[in-house]
């Protein structure tokens, strides 16, 4: 079995969440192998802006998802290992990079994103990260309030 440890981003801006719809018709979070000696953070960052064109940054660890699958091209057995970070957009930008497979996506609203969704640990996964973005919203804004 091919072990392979990939990172990706659940990437929030205001109320709205980004997903992308794969060549197989499935709703994902944007997410990629991490390469070599590469940073899982390094690797998250990069596979959002590759896959959808958006500029983020991490504020928090979201978690950890694993799966497997048999890759037909390789005829042989793949197990994801993900870990996830909690991003924000800079803005509500994005470019769905087609030439990866990617036949639609942007930003929805949480819950519409939630029902499109088309893994049931994602779905779970988005949950926790909203909850782990409010946080950081309700942070950030009690900064912005001592600082006044």
């Amino acid at each position: 079995m091919l072990i392979r440890d990939c990172a990706g981003g659940v990437v929030f801006k205001d109320d709205q969440v980004l997903i992308l719809k794969n060549e197989k018709g499935e709703w994902v979070l944007p997410k990629g192998k991490i390469r070599g000696e590469d940073l899982s953070t390094n690797t998250a960052l990069e596979r959002v802006k590759f896959e959808a064109g958006v500029d983020a940054k991490i504020v928090s660890a979201a978690g950890d998802t694993a799966y497997e699958f048999f890759s037909i091209t390789r005829n042989t057995p793949v197990f994801n290992k993900i870990t996830w970070f909690v991003m924000e957009a800079e803005n509500l930008n994005y470019d769905i990079n087609k030439e990866e497979g990617f036949t639609e996506g942007g930003f929805y609203p949480i819950e519409e994103a939630i029902d499109k969704i088309t893994y049931s640990q994602d779905k779970s996964l988005l949950t926790l990260s909203n909850r782990k973005y409010d946080d950081f919203k309700e942070y950030q804004k009690q900064l912005t309030e001592t600082k006044v």
